[in-house]
């Protein structure tokens, strides 16, 4: 089975989660909310990548967030293929502040409560991410 390395985030303000839908631009998961996520590339750390991509989605920088928990990796079939499996490293941040500048990746955000999840259409899992890290 193949497996593909991703890092899935989610920043914390004011007892709220964001979430990021994303746009109809990307090659998966079109139009289905989100945390922050990204491919490991290579040998990078996954706290790297993580760090990376909120700032690549959200425009929030390193300074202005705080690792809170790093859960442990999670295993998951891939929907859209056969015989692959995504192996999730799932981080909570806590932020200073919520300004979002969505690149191309994402349309649409929103901050919530876990118990507002399942009223999104979501990515595989999303709601086993969120989960493990609280």
């Amino acid at each position: 089975m193949k497996s593909t390395k991703i890092v899935t985030s989610f920043l914390i303000q004011d007892d709220k989660y964001l979430i990021l839908k994303r746009s109809n631009k990307v090659r998966t998961m079109k139009d289905l909310w989100a945390g922050i996520s990204g491919i490991i590339e290579g040998h990078e750390e996954p706290l790297y990548r993580a760090k990376r991509e909120i700032l690549e989605e959200t425009g929030i920088t390193e300074n202005q967030i705080t690792l809170i928990k790093a859960a442990s990796q999670m295993r998951t079939d891939s929907p859209q293929y056969e015989n692959h499996e995504w192996l999730i490293f799932p981080f909570l941040f806590a932020v200073k502040e919520h300004k979002i500048k969505l690149n191309w990746e994402n349309s649409e955000y929103q901050w919530i409560t876990p118990t507002d999840l399942p009223k999104f259409q979501t990515v595989p899992s999303l709601d086993k991410v969120l989960s493990s890290l609280l």
